[in-house]
Order: structure tokens, then C-alpha cells, then sequence
């Protein structure tokens, strides 16, 4: 399984209750997705350099977060042998699924529910 990174930066006027709800909905998500979550930090109230504006004609729908960022760590494995990263690396080729498709709905990808 591959290791990610998920950051999330809050409004500051988000309550404790608020951000601790949402986290756990993105656990579950993970969860549902037979994925792990490892471990979460909080940084606190940090104040950046400058300011966050929210770009122009783009609609979301949790309003709790500023800004957030998903990586994918690529030469990282955890938890499978190497045959068997072949052996799922062989059965997504034969899929014929691309990785661009627009079979998917938004709904199964979408981690937070955001839309752009």
C-alpha cells in the first residue's frame, strides 16, 4: 500500500469540535478505502506569512478549510511484499481502466467532499 500525506489548513475561527469532525470523516474515508491512518499532528494556531484568499469562481463545500494537500509518497510500500505489488501492478494494467477515466464519480474520489 502506498504511503500518503494529507495537510489541512483551517480557518482560525473553526472550534476545536469542528476540526476534530472533519478529521475523523477523512479517517473513515481512509478507512472505508481499506487504508490506514498512522498518525495526526496538530501544529496549532500558526500565523503564516500571508494572507489565504479563496480564488474566484470555484464552489466549496467545506467551508472549515482554507486550504489542503494530498501527496503521494511513490517509492514508499508498506505492509506488501514485492510479488505481490507486481501481481496488483499487473491486474490494474489489464483493467483497461485509464487513470484519467471519468467513470469514477466524483463522490468515490473525493476525500472531503470538495468540488472544483
Amino acid at each position: 500500500m502506498p504511503l500518503y500525506d494529507c495537510m489541512l489548513l483551517f480557518k482560525p475561527v473553526i472550534r476545536k469540535e469542528g476540526l476534530i469532525e472533519l478529521v475523523a470523516r477523512i479517517g473513515k474515508h481512509v478507512y472505508s478505502r481499506n487504508g490506514v491512518v498512522t498518525e495526526v499532528k496538530s501544529f496549532g494556531k500558526v500565523e503564516l506569512g500571508y494572507g489565504i484568499r479563496k480564488l474566484d469562481g470555484r464552489h466549496y463545500q467545506e467551508d472549515k478549510l482554507l486550504r489542503w494537500l494530498l501527496v503521494k509518497h511513490r517509492h514508499i510500500k508498506i505492509g506488501a511484499s514485492e510479488t505481490e505489488d507486481r501481481q496488483d501492478e499487473s491486474s490494474r494494467v489489464t483493467n483497461n481502466r485509464s487513470l484519467y477515466d471519468e467513470s469514477s464519480t466524483d463522490e468515490e474520489d473525493d476525500i472531503l467532499g470538495l468540488r472544483r
